[in-house]
């Protein structure tokens, strides 16, 4: 009885610490949910005007609510600010004339504990920066927390090299030992099987073997049968290797900003003569301004450290919202399609008097999270597009210009180039 009442306390005793770490489990998980709702609802609804660390078009959250603790008025505030600041209540007042009467918007849809939740993700948020800070010193900190993530790439190639040597020692270590082996058995007088000599059986075999290859090297159309095919074979391979020469599908070079098509014309939708806009109007697409991303990143992503190379390249200060032309620096992007000199090629002819998707020679741009060349670009594929491609003239300027030049030679009038587009930039200038 005695020895059942001790089982049977052990057991309640790891039942209550395994209830007791799944309560705890539970509770983390719980929290860190409220959190990630928090964080979801921040990121809906205030990344516009404010941001955890410095100010925005708003105060900095994270010192803002680590001052105030009174969370009470905190969920009033960010439910609906106006109705305080008509009450005239000091602290509402407080912060209203602080923006220069810059009222806030007013979010009734919240629920107490939606608030409650981005409360604690901002004040999280703001401690795991100051905690980083202390660490490494400000922004030193910053890249300590990243360059601890995982182990650098001469740690890496030390254990691929360390392994590699270790390989190479064991493939010695067993050449030395059936060395020393073999010569321990011959010491015995013991006849090695490698080293016995062959038997009659063995030895027919082997020469059955040379005989064969004789006779193959002595029949004259099978040794031409074999060149043959050997010159055929290779002479494919150089012509194919020739024509590609030059040919550069696939091609994906690494670009100094990590800018994603992916998102910005698959997701979001974006179109893409709104950063490429020499695509409709002239030779070039041209590669987009740092301003066209400043139209959203001046407030969008900005924690991002790609987008702190576009306000490096400017030099622009996020903290202050000034420009600094001294500290501006070009970005040198890499170019991904290559015509040669003597191709001509004009965007506005294909896209604008074409009506031709940027897909047709750019492939499917949408899914790309790195630009690379889809098409050959070769003059074959030009001449197979342009043989295929049907001209519509109906309704079209370009073509109605043409035939109205066209009907004024048949009545004997006078035609000069420029009503035949001789006078527009992109004949002469490339």
């Amino acid at each position: 009885m005695r020895n059942f009442s001790l089982i049977f306390k052990q057991f309640s005793r790891s039942v209550l610490i395994i209830a007791g770490f799944a309560f705890w489990g539970f509770s983390n998980a719980y929290a860190q949910a409220d959190v990630a709702k928090g964080e979801a609802i921040f990121k809906a609804k205030c990344t516009a005007c404010h941001k955890i660390d410095q100010q925005l078009i708003g105060p900095a959250l994270g010192p803002q609510l680590t001052e105030e603790t009174d969370d009470k008025y905190l969920i009033q505030w960010i439910q609906n600010n106006q109705a305080l600041i008509a009450a005239k209540n000091p602290k509402a007042l407080a912060i209203y004339n602080k923006f220069n009467q810059a009222g806030m918007t007013v979010f009734t849809e919240l629920s107490d504990a939606d608030v409650t939740n981005v409360i604690a993700y901002a004040r999280g948020e703001w401690k795991t920066m100051q905690e980083e800070k202390a660490k490494g010193g400000g922004a030193g900190g910053a890249n300590a927390a990243v360059a601890e993530t995982g182990p650098s790439s001469m740690v890496i190639w030390g254990l691929i090299g360390v392994i590699v040597i270790a390989f190479i020692v064991i493939l010695v270590l067993n050449r030395v030992v059936a060395t020393l082996e073999r010569l321990l058995l011959k010491g015995k007088g013991v006849i090695i099987e490698d080293e016995a000599e062959p038997t009659a059986e063995e030895a027919a075999a082997k020469a059955a073997k040379k005989d064969l290859l004789k006779q193959i090297l002595k029949n004259k159309k099978l040794v031409f049968f074999i060149i043959l095919c050997g010159t055929i074979a290779m002479g494919s391979w150089g012509w194919v290797t020739l024509w590609n020469t030059n040919v550069h599908t696939n091609y994906q070079p690494v670009q100094p900003i990590k800018y994603s098509h992916e998102l910005h014309a698959g997701t979001m939708k974006i179109d893409c003569q709104y950063c490429h806009t020499g695509a409709y109007k002239s030779k070039n697409a041209s590669i987009p301004s740092l301003n066209v991303c400043m139209n959203c990143h001046k407030v969008v992503k900005t924690e991002s450290p790609e987008i702190h190379k576009i306000y490096d390249a400017l030099g622009y200060d996020p903290k202050t919202q000034k420009y600094d032309s001294t500290a501006a620096k070009p970005i040198q992007w890499i170019r991904v399609h290559n015509l040669p000199d003597l191709a001509y090629f004009n965007h506005s002819q294909h896209v604008k008097v074409g009506g031709i998707k940027c897909q047709t020679c750019h492939g499917p741009i949408e899914t790309m999270k790195e630009v690379k060349q889809y098409s050959p670009l070769t003059m074959k594929w030009c001449i197979q597009c342009h043989k295929r491609t049907e001209v519509n003239g109906k309704g079209n300027a370009y073509y109605d210009s043409i035939l109205a030049a066209h009907d004024k030679i048949k009545k004997g009038e006078k035609v000069t180039a420029a009503v035949l587009g001789g006078i527009e930039c992109g004949k002469c200038h490339y």
